[in-house]
């Protein structure tokens, strides 16, 4: 199986790449960003790096590869935390837009093969909203620029007729239980204990995404809790 992995460099990318780097059944991976990777040196022949200049308008050596994978997983986005630190156009971009185009240049690609469904995840967050009507109180515009993608990349999904697969991701804080610094834990305690937020371990939820992509979707809408009970299944089936 062909695994596009959408960002190279971010927290759950890198975790992404190490497992599915391990997976029996993920034979080829590409990971697509704007800077090259370096290469694991249990890489091999199975990861390839590509450098992606423009996620709006794809080269032909980029469609190429979209079009011969079986399913990918976007992981690109501008993180809440960061977003105030961003033009907010560009925010939606990063956030949104590329996420879409990606999904209708897949869809447009493998019409001419309708016998074989492509997997494509989008990581959302646990706060996105797709109703406008029920705006959250906090970081409400971000909320629902997340809704929307969610909303506009399942509509293209079943406007494919099975072309394309789509599912959403929206994990709650995820936490790197490799990671025990002080900063760290305080970090999570905010996050957990003031906002409310779930949590999924980082492992977790790259071994669900892998999961999800190999074996097909639960649902096209996995919550956070969905993210740890698949994770932990999986992992324990790979004997972690």
């Amino acid at each position: 199986m062909k695994v596009i992995i959408a960002g190279s460099t971010g927290f759950v990318a890198t975790e992404l790449i190490h497992q599915a780097l391990a997976h029996p059944k993920v034979t080829s991976i590409v990971v697509l960003g704007r800077r090259e990777i370096s290469l694991p040196p249990n890489a091999g022949a199975k990861l390839k790096s590509i450098i992606c200049h423009d996620f709006e308008n794809y080269s032909d050596s980029i469609k190429a590869e979209l079009a011969e994978a079986d399913a990918c997983i976007w992981t690109i986005a501008v993180t809440p935390s960061k977003s105030k630190l961003v033009a907010w156009e560009e925010v939606c971009k990063i956030s949104r837009d590329y996420a879409v185009t990606a999904i209708e240049t897949i869809s447009q690609l493998r019409h001419d093969r309708p016998t074989s469904g492509f997997r494509f995840i989008y990581i959302s967050g646990v706060a996105a909203e797709r109703d406008p009507s029920k705006k959250p109180l906090i970081m409400g515009d971000y909320c629902l620029m997340r809704g929307e993608a969610e909303t506009r990349i399942l509509k293209c999904a079943q406007e494919s007729k099975g072309t394309v697969e789509a599912c959403v991701a929206k994990p709650g804080l995820i936490e790197d239980s490799s990671k025990t610094g002080m900063l760290s834990k305080a970090v999570r305690s905010v996050g957990t204990a003031v906002l409310g937020l779930p949590k999924v371990d980082l492992q977790e939820i790259s071994a669900a995404l892998l999961d999800q992509v190999v074996n097909g979707f639960d649902k096209d809408t996995l919550e956070n809790e969905d993210l740890v009970r698949i994770g932990q299944r999986s992992l324990r089936g790979m004997g972690k």
